[in-house]
């Protein structure tokens, strides 16, 4: 799946997008993996309670089921103007 990074996410990451394989089920799943895979994530991943999350292009939960997602996209809360 793609995965997309926004904002200061893709700051502390180093990356705006990547493709993953992976076995998780959820969200929460997934950014279990991705903690795992380097401090950075881990860094990017410590509050998840400062992000939101959109599977191909919709807002979503953390709780949400990712099967059949082609793209998840990690971003902070907008504000607007």
């Amino acid at each position: 799946m793609q995965i997309l990074y926004f904002a200061w996410l893709r700051e502390r990451i180093g990356l705006a997008e990547e493709t993953v394989a992976s076995s998780a089920e959820t969200v929460q799943d997934l950014v279990s993996e991705l903690r795992a895979k380097d401090p950075r994530y881990e860094a990017a991943f410590a509050d998840t309670s400062s992000l939101r999350v959109a599977l191909d292009q919709r807002l979503a939960h953390f709780g949400d089921p990712i099967a059949g997602v082609r793209e998840v996209a990690f971003f902070p809360p907008m504000t607007g103007g």
